[in-house]
């Protein structure tokens, strides 16, 4: 009864969200082009697995499709929300506009990083210097445009889901400040996140804390393969250790890519309105 009441509720946000504003539109981070993608001009290719999963690869325009809140709902929280799939795909449904509409219907302001991929075949980006400058230009462009959207420059968030988990967790750690000289106004905002949430992130052998990393939220599965099923509680101690305000869910007999799914059951089916009690605690959320 209880997974019912939770799909109803969603349900019911969902159709909320969508009388409210029209068919999201994608914007892209770069209007005339994205650095290290001079040349290229392939078309991005879309599937659709058996569960209605969209599927996209051959990404060379990186953009953010915004999912905003009625004017009546907006919290001023934010969060820029970057699928999954291995760094050679994105499943772009069950981990970015599930998660962002779920979101944008309880007040929070999100937006789907649509990144280019750096392990697809043939593929001559870079997690750390391409994928990375898409995530921090994300979070470039919607502190430019926080007035127009409501959001509080301060109040700005990454989310990554696997690969890009491992993402966000990079933004949450090579974060730089403003270039006040920059030519580009998007370039003279800060790429630092007010915060993080790491779902079942990947490589997090890799990820380095430090006293001024954001709080960081993390959840996943027990059922997930070692290094992520283990590997997350080892990191929550790393923010431990460094005095950083953490919050670690690991739900028991679930594995990996959970996101947002109708089919999701038992208790990681709550970890999007855990996600929100947490942003009351750490004091985004009145």
């Amino acid at each position: 009864m209880k997974q019912k009441l939770y799909l109803i509720a969603f349900l019911i946000g969902y159709a909320c969200f969508s009388k409210a504003q029209d068919t999201p539109k994608e914007i892209l981070l770069w209007p005339n082009g994205a650095p290290g993608s001079e040349g290229k001009t392939g078309t991005e290719s879309v599937r659709i697995t058996d569960q209605g999963d969209h599927v996209l690869s051959n990404i060379h325009k990186p953009s953010i499709t915004p999912y905003l809140p009625s004017a009546e709902n907006n919290t001023g929280v934010a969060i820029i929300i970057a699928p999954g799939g291995g760094h050679s795909e994105l499943w772009i449904t069950h981990e970015g506009y599930n998660p962002a509409a779920w979101f944008a219907a309880h007040g929070i302001s999100a937006f789907v990083l649509k990144y280019r991929l750096a392990k697809e075949k043939n593929s001559t980006y870079t997690i750390d210097k391409d994928e990375l400058n898409d995530i921090q230009r994300a979070i470039r462009l919607v502190r430019n445009r926080a007035s127009e959207w409501h959001i509080d420059t301060a109040k700005l968030g990454v989310m990554g889901f696997s690969a890009g988990g491992e993402l966000a967790a990079l933004a949450a750690m090579r974060f730089g400040p403003a270039d006040m000289n920059a030519a580009d106004a998007i370039d003279r905002q800060d790429d630092k996140p007010d915060f993080q949430a790491l779902i079942y992130p990947g490589n997090i052998g890799r990820f380095e804390v430090s006293k001024n990393s954001p709080p960081v939220f993390i959840a996943g599965g027990n059922s997930d393969r070692q290094d992520i099923a283990e590997g997350m509680a080892q990191l929550y101690l790393k923010y431990k250790q460094a005095g950083v305000p953490a919050e670690l869910h690991i739900y028991a007999k679930v594995g990996h890519g959970f996101g947002i799914r109708p089919s999701n059951k038992g208790a990681v089916t709550e970890w999007p309105q855990e996600v929100m009690l947490w942003l009351q605690d750490i004091g985004f959320l009145k």
